[in-house]
């Protein structure tokens, strides 16, 4: 079995051998998809990002990396890319972070149009997501933030988990007047998630200049309006794809076992 790649070896070989710049979560989807890391934590490109911007930041000019446009990055030595000119902007520019692990300023996670029939309902559901298939799935329970509830994709309810978390929200929402009346629901968190998959403890404050942004990238994910030609770019690297509580699974075996059982 052939030794696994160290993160910066696997970002190396997939920049290496790309005829463009990538963006880091390209980068990680890459590195999945080719078999370059097993172990890839809950937050593999997060870890990327935070790879690449690291050596940015601490070595400079001697990085092997270049960053040509937000979150996209090269290397340096094949990198043809020129900055481009800042326009002048009416709200103060908001430099990328360097940190070990970058997440959107006030919308660390989201996930869209998961299903109410993948959880199963409790008082403590779990809610679980994956950043990318072959992740470790994170449980979005304790999440704060906001949600959706839809008809199919028509929104029928917008809800905040403050005093009580998404989890609980939510399993409120299978008993209550709206029970009968959702089947899907999207959410957006402000807890940050670690690259070992625990939520971290909501930010005692937000930048004012970083507001606009992220409500405008909520705004176009959440009611995907028709004339915006691009998604809410913002947040896309922080997107989590559901996966089925096991215990689904496990019912519908049982199920399917008791039901062979009674025809014999």
């Amino acid at each position: 079995m052939a030794k696994e790649l160290t993160w910066r070896e696997a970002i190396d070989k997939v920049l290496g051998a790309a005829t463009t710049p990538l963006h880091y979560k390209e980068i990680a989807e890459k590195i999945i998809a080719d078999g370059l890391r097993i172990s890839l934590g809950a937050t593999p490109a997060a870890t990327v990002n935070a790879q690449i911007s690291s050596s940015i930041k601490r070595d400079g000019a001697s990085s092997p990396y270049v960053r040509v446009a937000k979150g996209t990055f090269a290397l340096a030595k094949s990198s043809a890319a020129a900055a481009s000119p800042i326009k002048d902007k009416l709200t103060p520019t908001i430099e990328e972070s360097d940190e070990s692990e970058e997440q959107y300023d006030i919308v660390s996670s989201f996930g869209m149009f998961w299903r109410r029939d993948a959880i199963q309902w409790v008082a403590t559901p779990k809610l679980l997501g994956m950043q990318q298939l072959g992740a470790t799935p994170v449980d979005f329970n304790k999440q704060l933030g906001i949600y959706l509830l839809y008809d199919g994709r028509e929104v029928i309810y917008i809800g905040r988990t403050t005093d009580r978390p998404l989890g609980r929200r939510l399993f409120e929402h299978t008993l209550d007047r709206l029970a009968a009346r959702w089947d899907r629901f999207s959410w957006f968190g402000l807890l940050p998630v670690s690259e070992s998959g625990q939520l971290g403890p909501l930010p005692a404050t937000y930048e004012a200049a970083k507001m606009i942004p992220a409500l405008e990238a909520i705004l176009i994910e959440a009611l995907e309006p028709r004339q915006n030609r691009k998604r809410g770019d913002d947040l896309s690297a922080v997107e989590f794809i559901q996966r089925e509580d096991p215990e689904i699974q496990k019912k519908r075996v049982k199920a399917s076992l008791e039901a062979a059982i009674e025809k014999m």
